[in-house]
């Protein structure tokens, strides 16, 4: 088990292969379709203006996720009616809706780790060599054991995309997840995936 600490840095991510396990420490971000999407198209692509509080939201993560790790969570939060924030549940969700997004946002933020379940695709993979970065398989229907190593909330950004598309800023320890793509163009999610259309093709052709 490695246990890491964040901001990580290129030594450390080069260092990693798929299959380690390891348990995060440090502060960390949520994001789902809604984050990226308005990451993508307001700062990266620039296909809309800023508006509102973007541009304070922006300079708010964008240390956070230089050298960080984005979460794929829409967590079930307690304390909403007093701003005391607390997670109840903290389970990761399907990560390949990220895939038209995740590989610029990682460039753009010199992202070092994405987490979630059931892997991404080529792009994702690309860019885990160019960047470098890693992808992390948190543990599905795990949700309240995650929830445990969330220490605390630091913070929460774009509430109105709703809870669970919110950008939560947690504090996390001992975080456990696997690699699962790492930087040297490791996937298992790709091995699986060529297994089973090998598997399949025997299986029709009996």
């Amino acid at each position: 088990m490695r246990s890491l600490n964040l901001p990580l840095d290129d030594e450390t991510v080069r260092s990693l292969r798929v299959g380690d396990p390891v348990q995060l420490s440090g502060v960390m971000t949520t994001g789902r379709d809604a984050v990226h999407k308005w990451m993508i198209e307001t700062f990266i692509r620039k296909t809309r203006q800023p508006q509102g509080d973007d541009e304070q939201v922006y300079e708010a993560i964008r240390p956070i996720l230089d050298g960080g790790a984005i979460y794929h969570c829409g967590p079930v939060v307690a304390g909403l009616d007093t701003g005391d924030y607390r997670f109840v549940a903290a389970g990761p969700t399907t990560s390949i809706r990220e895939e038209p997004y995740q590989g610029e946002v990682m460039a753009h933020f010199n992202l070092k780790a994405v987490i979630g379940k059931g892997g991404m695709g080529p792009k994702t993979l690309a860019s885990c060599q160019e960047v470098p970065a890693v992808y992390l398989h948190a543990i599905g229907g795990a949700a309240s054991l995650i929830a445990q190593s969330v220490q605390r909330v630091v913070g929460v950004h774009k509430l109105e995309f709703g809870v669970p598309e919110a950008i939560w800023v947690i504090e996390v320890k001992d975080f456990p997840a696997v690699v699962t793509m790492d930087s040297h163009g490791g996937s298992i999610h790709a091995e699986v995936e060529r297994h089973s259309a090998q598997t399949l093709k025997a299986l029709l052709a009996a």
